[in-house]
């Protein structure tokens, strides 16, 4: 079920591939903001009402939500209603600025480590980004290593931030700066939710991750 429910029954491959694209970020944006909150499908049944086999398939861009639902799921996830659609080009004025609803939610890692850009799209000296690491999650096995520098600050839980094979453990209000070249990796060996803001300045070929 897509809950789509096309009237006319003639929707061409390019509109489908457009309606899929949207589903697929959507549900992305839902999981990703359920993960970064801690909370299991059934946290968030419990919380809009919603039933989890809804959930799952809206996570899995398997349904199109109503109005209603974004709304319970925007109270649920601490969000505003907008977070859940793509946003337009900012106008010239916003280029600098970037609002909490408009924030790029992106996955860092498989292992359970999400972030979201805090600015704004196109070319930079440095990202800025806030990042999310569930119990257990890291920025991989392998360490990082290139030239740049890094720095953070920790909001909330605890981050273990190695530094050529040195572990430091770091509790929220503390904060790091290195120079990237140093052989480096990251991760959350406790129970709790951590959240810290992140830095990186970029090398010529960036993509920007850990």
């Amino acid at each position: 079920m897509d809950g789509r429910g096309d009237t006319n029954g003639t929707k061409d491959a390019s509109t489908i591939e457009a309606d899929d694209a949207v589903d697929q970020r959507l549900g992305e944006t839902v999981r990703l903001l359920r993960q970064r909150a801690g909370l299991s499908i059934q946290d968030v049944a419990n919380k809009t009402g919603l039933s989890t086999g809804m959930i799952s398939q809206l996570e899995r861009a398997r349904a199109m939500p109503s109005i209603r639902t974004l709304r319970l799921l925007g109270i649920a996830l601490d969000v505003p209603i907008s977070y859940f659609f793509e946003s337009s080009d900012p106008a010239d004025g916003q280029r600098y600025i970037v609002r909490k609803s408009n924030r790029r939610l992106l996955r860092l890692t498989a292992s359970g480590v999400v972030k979201e850009a805090l600015t704004p799209e196109g070319k930079g000296q440095l990202e800025l980004y806030e990042l999310t690491l569930n119990p257990g999650a890291s920025s991989g096995t392998d360490f990082l290593q290139h030239t740049g520098e890094k720095a953070g600050y920790i909001l909330a839980g605890s981050l273990r931030l190695w530094l050529d094979s040195q572990a430091h453990v770091l509790e929220a209000g503390d904060s790091f700066r290195f120079p990237s070249i140093v052989p480096h990796m990251f991760d959350n060996p406790t129970q709790q939710v951590a959240r810290v803001i992140w830095v990186t300045t970029l090398r010529q070929t960036d993509s920007p991750a850990g």
